[in-house]
């Protein structure tokens, strides 16, 4: 909790900036069409990973034995 709270301060003092003085986060984020198609990609791709595992988890529920030795 400590390092996400220092790295948030870090982020929120140098806000704006990315190189002090020389780039900001604007000049530095890729054209609106780009994010549009990540965005895009991401939206399909994530709900079929999400499905995709909950029927892997479906399937093999149940059918492995706890470990034992004896």
């Amino acid at each position: 909790v400590m390092c996400l709270m220092m790295a948030l301060g870090l982020a929120y003092s140098i806000f704006p900036d990315i190189v002090i003085g020389k780039l900001d986060i604007w000049e530095s984020a890729a054209s609106t069409a780009s994010l549009e198609f990540a965005l895009i990609g991401t939206a399909i791709a994530v709900p079929m990973i999400l499905i995709y595992t909950a029927f892997i988890y479906k399937i093999f529920y149940g059918k492995s034995r706890p470990l034992s030795y004896e």
